[in-house]
């Protein structure tokens, strides 16, 4: 990735431009937090995760069970490069059952929730967290041998004609590789063995509980 596309945007710009029933179902991660954060939710029951357990490898298999039980609205799957990968076998059962979800990975190389906390309170040091092209296949490649339709996007200004793209096929699952930043990260956020008081909002940047705009 050319780190020049932000994550946040991608997940806003699909929430946007998808119709105000859709249906979002996210993996665990970053990705989860963000649309969580920049999707426009406008109904109930149109948001899915696992906020409990944070089971990796959701989204796909649980988009596949709402589209089953709402086949005529859209159903998206934003998923992490990472959680994509223990499940993305299913996509096959997608093509064969006439399951035709949409799936967005939001790809930053990474397993990027823990490489946000190795960059904040472990001076850097990543351990096992880089996912680069070594390490995980072709995402639209794969997509295309599996029955789907595999598109990239890896510039901010192809963002919403490759949502679009997505959006217009509907007899076939839709895999969509959105090549973001790397080094982005989740605001707010409690660290570990902290009281909600020290909450962050940017990096070492902490809330004035004093000022008149809280």
């Amino acid at each position: 990735s050319d780190g020049s596309t932000s994550p946040q945007y991608v997940i806003e710009r699909i929430g946007k431009l998808s119709s105000p029933d859709s249906i979002y179902v996210a993996g665990v991660g970053q990705h989860q937090m963000w649309a969580a954060q920049f999707v426009p939710y406008e109904l109930p029951r149109t948001w899915l995760n696992s906020g409990g357990l944070g089971t990796m490898g959701y989204s796909v298999p649980a988009a596949m069970g709402a589209k089953v039980a709402a086949p005529d609205t859209t159903v998206w799957s934003i998923d992490g490069d990472g959680c994509f990968q223990m499940t993305n076998q299913e996509l096959v059962t997608c093509a064969l059952n006439n399951i035709p979800i949409k799936v967005a990975i939001i790809n930053n190389e990474s397993l990027g929730m823990v490489r946000q906390w190795q960059t904040l309170f472990y001076e850097g040091r990543y351990s096992n967290t880089s996912l680069d092209s070594k390490r995980v296949p072709d995402f639209p490649k794969l997509a295309d041998a599996m029955g789907c339709v595999g598109l990239s996007c890896d510039r901010p200004e192809d963002v919403d004609k490759t949502i679009e793209k997505a959006l217009s096929i509907n007899d076939q699952p839709v895999v969509v590789d959105f090549r973001v930043h790397r080094d982005a990260m989740v605001w707010p956020m409690v660290a570990a063995g902290t009281s909600n008081d020290d909450i962050m909002i940017a990096r070492e940047m902490a809330p004035d509980w004093d000022s008149q705009e809280l």
